[in-house]
């Protein structure tokens, strides 16, 4: 079997661009494949964006980060995916798109391509029967933002080979990342345990029963968590994980995946956490 020594990725918001990254530092030749070329732009703004906090901590050299870029071809076209060995979707968490998606890269791969998809919820299974090589499709979800992820859920349907399950492992330990093996299942292993928490914290929020200081500081200091579960919202993207939430109560029917109404207004409102430099905190 082929080595792999170039990856595409589909996809260039902060999923996309920041797996991206992860490849190009990982000495991988890479395809970012937006659908505008203003997309394009801003996926190639955040890796250069990354890389140039890594040169001002001295923890890389501009002459590195040079190197690193120069790895990266930003592109709408979808084609400089063909010569890649494992492609990596980021894209919306829509499965009919994504399963369009993969009927393309299925088209256009060669037979022994990885298709890899980064969803935090749907299942494998059916983006895999969207293509004449359900076998070689699997899940890659990593956790956000990418860069700083130290795990990956590498995610097998019924479908997937050994081979590939293998292969995905391998690749993923190149980036530096510690992997976990996971049936394919809703929200997998970390959203499935995850999303209540966090939803259980708004929830709290909206009834009144603690400030949103006070819940995030009973969780940092005594269950010793890194950041309390309002913060770590407002980092991920409220939107984000309102979708995530929605998706999971939608496959699994279960009320405590339901997101609460003020998560749902806030989104409304385009609160959305530190991107939007509101959420439930101001954000410089």
């Amino acid at each position: 079997m082929s080595k792999i020594t170039h990856v595409g990725i589909v996809g260039t918001g902060i999923m996309g661009s920041g797996i991206a990254l992860l490849c190009a530092q990982a000495g991988y030749g890479v395809a970012l494949v937006g659908r505008r070329p203003e997309s394009v732009a801003r996926g190639m703004d955040s890796v250069k964006a990354w890389l140039g906090r890594l040169v001002e901590r001295k923890q890389m050299t501009a002459q590195a980060m040079e190197e690193v870029l120069g790895r990266v071809q930003g592109t709408t076209d979808l084609n400089a995916v063909k010569r890649s060995g494992m492609v990596i979707e980021a894209i919306a968490e829509n499965l009919e798109v994504k399963k369009e998606l993969f009927q393309r890269l299925d088209k256009l791969c060669p037979p022994e391509t990885i298709l890899a998809s980064d969803t935090a919820t749907l299942p494998i299974r059916e983006m895999a029967q969207a293509t004449g090589r359900p076998d070689k499709v699997i899940g890659m979800h990593l956790l956000s933002p990418a860069p700083l992820s130290k795990i990956v859920e590498v995610v097998r349907s019924e479908l997937t080979s050994e081979d590939t399950v293998q292969r995905s492992r391998a690749f993923c330990e190149s980036l530096g990342l510690s992997v976990v093996v996971v049936k394919d299942s809703p929200g997998f292993i970390i959203n499935r345990l995850l999303a209540p928490y966090l939803l259980d914290a708004v929830r709290l929020v909206e009834q009144g029963v603690a400030s949103k200081e006070d819940i995030d500081t009973c969780m940092r200091l005594g269950c010793g968590y890194p950041a309390g579960p309002l913060r770590l919202l407002d980092l991920v993207g409220l939107d984000q994980f309102h979708d995530l939430a929605s998706s999971l109560y939608q496959l699994l029917g279960d009320p405590k995946y339901k997101p609460p109404q003020l998560l749902t207004d806030m989104v409304a409102q385009g609160k959305l956490g530190r991107k939007s430099r509101e959420g439930f905190y101001k954000w410089d």
